[in-house]
């Protein structure tokens, strides 16, 4: 099969040499094949990526390429691909190129990530180049080197902690991870600094997730089925004595909490070292690595693309403003939802109230997410009564657990003491309520607890069946995932605040400092787009991105198309997939093509996604708007459907609008790409609520009353002082107005 497959691409460059084209434009056709997956199928048999290997890199036309042609980054990255995996050889193919572009092999070995992965064959073909073309590979290959003897140690300290911690059920690992929280993350974020000694309090979050993986990977499966008893027995040991010291009690067992500490100590290591510097050197094009000596140091090489880095991360913070604000003002205007309000803590159950609103309104307008969504569980759940539930559980958890434990850490000055009191406030009240920093209930009372926030005009003492099915959107089955896990299952591990209920045996369990400070917008577009992106909703969700954005563009005059197909009079129709948006108006054309994904956290997922998704989608856009001209040139269905003047060619501009923030404003394949959610706040020109105009975000200022009061600001400047007009808002997303207040520029 490989050698029929082989003429599939040597026919891809030959064609492209016979049309005249160039060797390098016949290459990186021939590549970007490769790189797509095709061909996928050869008759009725799907083809194999390992097939794929041998009949790409068998063609015979890639070893008459010259230097330039290497360098592209079609090939660069098709290289990538082969140090990626370890099932085909092709001994000759990198002595070969690492004569010619001995830049473009050390390029690939770092993008495939062989620097945590030397025990690969490919890495001992970049091994052996240290013998052979010592000049360009022999410190590139000792630079490899120190990488693996740091990650070695780094994972070897990690790996003799776990055996300190084996013994362990899931459960106990909870409690030493909550008492870890409570010493080490909660002071900080409570005064709004990094964690106690300095750390980062993310940083220590990752590790925690990754330690309780590897606990549900190596645990006993019967751990995770467990009773009142086993739960009271396990508790009793191994947190209560923290909080309740006793003589006649066992001790607390602070060799275990001290081993827990240091163990997250080196799973912050080993995780800093993976994302900050194997990942960095991966990854991360705006720096290099260089020796000096026998250590590295990173010489910054693009102070532009680290700058844009930092302010894409500043974007993506003022987007969670934005919703944030659009949320208060909705409800602002929403009587019927205000009186859903309780009166006990009325300005956290207001704040609840907005984010929720406010998070709903971005799952509509940006994930095209519909009122009521499939759970992995079956069931059918409200998405705004699950936001708001998980926003009134935050609530909840902040003024009944950090505010008190905060004004004990304060009088007491120890986290076990004020822990202590906390729970015994708990105990002493009326109707004895659990104030550990671990909370359970079986399911059955969990849905009784809350039903009353699924109230509504048709069910005014709320709905069982709904409040079950938010607790199913939000809940992790640690029983499924631990034997996910221990399997080796390729499965996507739920982070903790995606889904945050923690369900072992028929047990739900929380982590009130967790659900307190979590991010529970990012937590629910990822719960939906990442966990769930092969839900059955998934694509009409895709549909109706397209549809709602359609409605914003309709609103501002414009004559638009979704989903447009070609007419068959355009040479390229067969080769077009179908246009996501055509909007027209003022003798202007924009072609959009639509990208929905979730929120990434490291460079790695930043990277692959700009290099695969961003990547393909500028060649989609090249040929779609190549064959959009040639319709509007050879018919006139086309100019009539967008109400466009006949014989008129309009000014066409082409972009990639995508859900995410990574890469803003940058150009693939000479398109630009824009935020979905930068041209949703251009169209509505209500770029004000990304300038926390209030101070709202300010440290220190928790409340939003002063904002609700003043929810319509008439002084802030339009985008569009003379009008809207399609020239306008071309200008509008190309300058990138919709931001300039980052750069110190006034937008009053």
């Amino acid at each position: 099969m490989a050698e029929s497959l082989s003429s599939y691409y040597e026919s891809l460059f030959s064609d492209a040499r016979r049309s005249g084209l160039s060797e390098l434009i016949g290459a990186d056709l021939a590549a970007t094949a490769f790189l797509d997956g095709k061909p996928e199928r050869k008759g009725k048999s799907k083809i194999t990526a390992t097939e794929r290997h041998a009949a790409f890199w068998s063609a015979s036309f890639l070893h008459g390429l010259p230097k330039e042609t290497w360098m592209q980054e079609s090939l660069v990255l098709a290289l990538a691909r082969y140090f990626g995996q370890d099932r085909f050889s092709s001994p000759s193919l990198v002595p070969h190129v690492a004569s010619l572009a001995p830049e473009s092999v050390q390029r690939a070995a770092r993008y495939s990530g062989l620097v945590l992965r030397q025990d690969s064959p490919r890495w001992k073909e970049v091994e052996a180049l240290a013998d052979t073309h010592s000049a360009n590979f022999g410190e590139y290959v000792q630079i490899f080197g120190i990488f693996e003897q740091a990650h070695k140690a780094r994972v070897a300290k990690v790996e003799q902690m776990y055996l300190q911690l084996a013994n362990l059920t899931p459960l106990e690992l909870l409690a030493y991870t909550s008492l870890y929280a409570f010493e080490h993350l909660i002071p900080g974020i409570l005064e709004g600094t990094q964690a106690s000694g300095g750390g980062n309090v993310q940083e220590a979050w990752n590790a925690i997730e990754d330690i309780l993986a590897w606990k549900l990977a190596t645990c006993d499966p019967a751990s995770l089925r467990m009773n009142d008893r086993t739960i009271g027995t396990s508790l009793g040991t191994h947190l209560s004595p923290f909080l309740f010291p006793s003589r006649e009690g066992p001790p607390p067992r602070s060799d275990l909490y001290s081993a827990f500490s240091t163990l997250v100590d080196a799973q912050v290591e080993l995780n800093s070292f993976v994302a900050g510097s194997a990942d960095a050197f991966c990854y991360n094009d705006t720096i290099r690595f260089v020796m000096l000596g026998e250590r590295l140091e990173i010489v910054e090489t693009d102070a532009t693309g680290i700058a844009d880095w930092h302010r894409d991360g500043d974007k993506l913070t003022r987007l969670h403003q934005y919703w944030l604000y659009r949320g208060m003002a909705a409800l602002m205007k929403s009587p019927d939802t205000l009186a859903l309000v309780g009166p006990e803590h009325l300005e956290a159950n207001l704040q609840a109230f907005a984010k929720a609103m406010g998070t709903w309104q971005q799952l509509q307008e940006v994930y095209g997410v519909a009122e009521h969504v499939q759970t992995e569980a079956g069931s059918k759940v409200d998405v705004f009564r699950s936001l708001l539930a998980i926003e009134l559980m935050t609530a909840f958890f902040i003024e009944d657990f950090l505010r008190p434990y905060q004004e004990y850490l304060g009088q007491f000055g120890h986290p076990w003491i004020a822990l202590g009191r906390l729970a015994f406030g708990g105990l002493t009240q009326v109707e004895m309520q659990n104030r550990l920093p671990i909370t359970w209930s079986d399911k059955t009372a969990k849905i009784a607890k809350i039903t009353p926030w699924t109230v509504s005009s048709d069910y005014p003492r709320g709905q069982e069946q709904a409040a079950e099915a938010i607790l199913d959107f939000w809940t992790s089955d640690w029983v499924t995932l631990a034997d996910q896990l221990r399997r080796g299952d390729a499965c996507l591990r739920p982070r903790l605040h995606e889904r945050p209920m923690l369900k072992m045996g028929r047990h739900l369990f929380e982590l009130p400092w967790m659900v307190a400070v979590q991010n529970n917008a990012t937590a629910a577009v990822n719960n939906l787009r990442r966990l769930g992106a092969r839900r059955g909703d998934a694509r009409d969700e895709t549909r109706r991105i397209e549809q709602r954005l359609a409605a914003l563009f309709a609103q501002r005059g414009f004559q638009v198309l979704v989903s447009y197909e070609l007419p068959s009079l355009s040479a390229d129709a067969n080769d077009v997939e179908e246009i996501d948006l055509l909007c027209a108006r003022d003798g202007r054309l924009l072609v959009l093509e639509i990208k929905s994904t979730y929120l990434r956290q490291s460079v790695k997922e930043a990277w692959t996604h700009r290099h695969v998704t961003l990547r393909k989608a500028g060649r989609q856009l090249n040929r779609k708007v190549t064959a959009v001209r040639r319709a509007l040139e050879h018919g006139e269905s086309l100019q009539q459907a967008l109400a466009l003047e006949a014989d008129c060619m309009p000014e066409i501009a082409a972009w990639i609008v995508d859900t995410s923030i990574e890469s803003d404003h940058q150009r693939f394949n000479g398109f630009l790409k824009v935020s979905l959610e930068e041209v949703v706040i251009a169209l509505r020109d209500d770029r004000q609520w990304l300038n926390d105009p209030d101070g709202l975000f300010q440290t220190g200022k928790a409340s939003g009353t002063s904002f609700m009061c003043d929810s319509d600001r008439a002084d802030f400047a339009s985008l569009y002082p003379d009008g809207f007009s399609a020239k306008r808002f071309v200008e509008v997303i190309e300058s990138a107005a919709v931001w300039n207040f980052l750069d110190g520029k006034s937008v009053r």
